[in-house]
């Protein structure tokens, strides 16, 4: 249950680091933005309430003044002068209602009582409180009742408030598109010319520029990429100097076990020479496939090229056959590719005793070639290994039953190295199917 939770409660967090950005941008920049629009309407609502307070004792004040100075006849003229946005006077008693039940409604009652004076027997009651309404009494000096219901209210927000706000919200979102687009680009670059990396170095170069720590890492993968180039030609190097070197005994090996009487015991020993000298050879032969795009690519027909090969082997006699092909003309590296081709047709000739091959279209940019077989196949939990280096599926060293385990380790590293894949799979029925995909 425990290790279950941390990835529940962690669903709706985005994989990307690009997506993350943008999230923790985008809530910070928002949260921000309403705090600050909340302060400073707050900060509004606070200055207007002060200035309520500041000018409606006076001015009540006055207004009270002048009505109980002028003649009854003359009050109700006056009304519609005195009144305010948030204020009016009625010449009456009023509505009855309730005490006042804020603490905004009894500062303003104590403000204008201690205004107007004890003479006008002040006292409040609230009408409603949705919206807020309430009223204050007088009793002028000729014994008329005065009320003033006031309602208060802030002024409404300017028309061009929410469009400014808006205009806000955007330019902080592209500006944070901005920002993480130009933090996470170098970090894409980085990962597409990772996987464009081959061991020749051949593969893209990443400009070193931009900020310190981009131009740090990119000059650090360029020297990595040098790095593993001069690694992998150490190794060739090494490689071709070991098969010169070791032809030359096992040459004069094999004369001088020629030279002795015929019998088991030299038989045995001559097979184990030409053993030798075959796992030289494809010692080298892996070393080099890593450099299978030295080889210029030609555009030709992929199709009439497989035909090709295949009736060369049908001349010497071998069950070879085409099963299915199309017209598809392509930029690819011929030998290279025969090469890969030759390795896996001898392949499903020595375990399954037949090859075909078959040509089709994979996608619009993309074909495969097939080599199949009717042999044992391969088990399922084996398919990847058998495509690393000295991995072979039986435990015997007989070439020519084990082999030694670098024909497929061969075949995928030369098509890994010209842009393509190698992917292995058994067939219904029984037989195994090699599968190359190119561009």
């Amino acid at each position: 249950m425990s290790t279950d939770s941390p990835v529940i409660s962690r669903r709706w967090w985005p994989r990307s680091m690009a997506s993350r950005l943008y999230l923790i941008l985008f809530a910070g920049l928002m949260l921000a933005q309403g705090l600050s629009f909340g302060l400073l309407y707050f900060e509004r609502m606070q200055s207007a309430t002060a200035v309520m307070f500041n000018t409606l004792e006076h001015d009540v004040g006055t207004s009270v003044a002048v009505l109980d100075r002028l003649p009854a006849a003359e009050r109700s003229r006056w009304l519609n002068r005195l009144e305010r946005d948030n204020y009016f006077y009625i010449l009456g008693s009023g509505e009855p209602g309730d005490r006042l039940t804020t603490q905004r409604s009894r500062d303003v009652l104590a403000l204008i009582a201690k205004e107007v004076g004890p003479d006008y027997r002040v006292y409040g009651n609230t009408i409603s409180m949705s919206p807020e309404r309430y009223q204050v009494h007088f009793t002028l000096h000729d014994g008329t009742p005065l009320t003033l219901q006031i309602t208060p209210h802030m002024k409404p927000l300017a028309a061009w408030l929410p469009f400014v706000f808006t205009l806000q919200v955007i330019l902080l979102l592209v500006c944070a598109w901005l920002a993480v687009r130009l933090a996470t680009r170098p970090l894409a670059t980085l990962a597409e010319a990772a996987d464009a990396m081959t061991p020749t170095a051949n593969g893209p170069r990443i400009p070193q520029d931009g900020p310190a720590e981009v131009a740090r890492a990119a000059k650090a993968f360029n020297t990595m990429q040098d790095r593993i180039a001069l690694h992998v030609k150490e190794r060739l190097h090494i490689l071709a100097a070991i098969s010169h070197d070791l032809q030359t005994p096992i040459t004069r090996m094999r004369l001088r076990v020629e030279a002795l009487d015929e019998s088991p015991e030299q038989q045995r020993i001559i097979d184990d020479l030409h053993e030798l000298q075959h796992l030289v050879k494809e010692g080298v032969a892996y070393a080099r496939s890593a450099h299978g795009d030295a080889e210029k690519p030609m555009k030709m027909d992929v199709g009439a090229f497989l035909e090709s090969l295949v009736f060369d082997y049908q001349d010497v006699g071998q069950p070879v056959n085409m099963a299915d092909t199309i017209a598809i003309t392509a930029t690819v590296r011929p030998q290279a590719l025969r090469r890969v081709l030759v390795n896996l047709i001898d392949n499903a000739i020595k375990y399954g005793g037949s090859a075909e091959v078959a040509l089709h279209r994979a996608a619009p940019d993309a074909f495969t070639i097939t080599v199949s077989d009717r042999g044992p196949g391969i088990p399922e939990d084996e398919l990847e290994q058998v495509l690393q280096p000295f991995y072979r599926l039986e435990s015997s060293r007989n070439r020519d039953t084990g082999g030694s385990g670098l024909g497929l380790a061969i075949g995928a590293q030369l098509i890994a190295s010209i842009g393509g894949h190698l992917q292995l799979a058994n067939r219904d029925g029984g037989g195994l199917q090699a599968v190359i995909t190119l561009s």
